[in-house]
């Protein structure tokens, strides 16, 4: 044990002395995006699958502004069904390394379903909210990967859904701040 504990400091002396690396003024990222869909009640969840887009501007090297579109859709007990969410909010960044950029981020914004989402009747707008993180892997100035986790909470027919989303895609990085 007393091998290891030389581990601590050294890993925390190189988090806050790693070089951090540049930060592009505009973030576009886009690809494959997962819903896994929760309702109250037992066997009452499905997936539905789709792609997503987000467009960042980063303020700083830790803060920027993030609008993310997110659509899925598939066949639930035999109805196909659609679904999409619009989105903003702040992203807090975690820039201290070379190529990873770990980061969080909340956003707000609109949910939309088509007639049979959930037993829904008409086609609606809801309200979305989306906090949630991931890992940006930088591969050089221009490109990079993401991989991201999201609690989606949405409320159609008066009771509240939690939902879980998951995406994976690819970034461009445009400017330099």
């Amino acid at each position: 044990m007393k091998r290891v504990l030389w581990l601590v400091p050294a890993i925390l002396l190189f988090s806050f002395t790693a070089k951090a690396q540049d930060t592009a003024q505009w973030e576009f990222s886009g690809g494959y995006s997962f819903l896994d869909a929760n309702l109250t009640g037992p066997g009452s969840s499905f997936h539905l699958n789709g792609g997503y887009g987000s467009a960042d501007e980063n303020l700083n090297s830790w803060l920027g502004g993030r609008f993310e579109f997110n659509a899925w859709g598939g066949s639930v007990g035999g109805t196909n069904v659609s679904a999409q969410t619009f989105t903003y909010g702040p992203v807090i960044s975690f820039r201290r390394f070379d190529k990873l950029t770990p980061y969080v981020h909340a956003q707000f914004g609109a949910v939309h379903a088509n007639a049979g989402y959930l037993g829904i009747s008409n086609s609606a707008f809801k309200l979305a909210i989306a906090p949630g993180g991931g890992v940006t892997f930088r591969i050089n100035n221009n490109v990079g990967v993401r991989g991201q986790a999201d609690y989606l909470m949405t409320r159609f027919l008066g009771q509240r859904q939690d939902n879980l989303q998951f995406s994976a895609g690819v970034v461009l990085y445009l400017g330099h701040k």
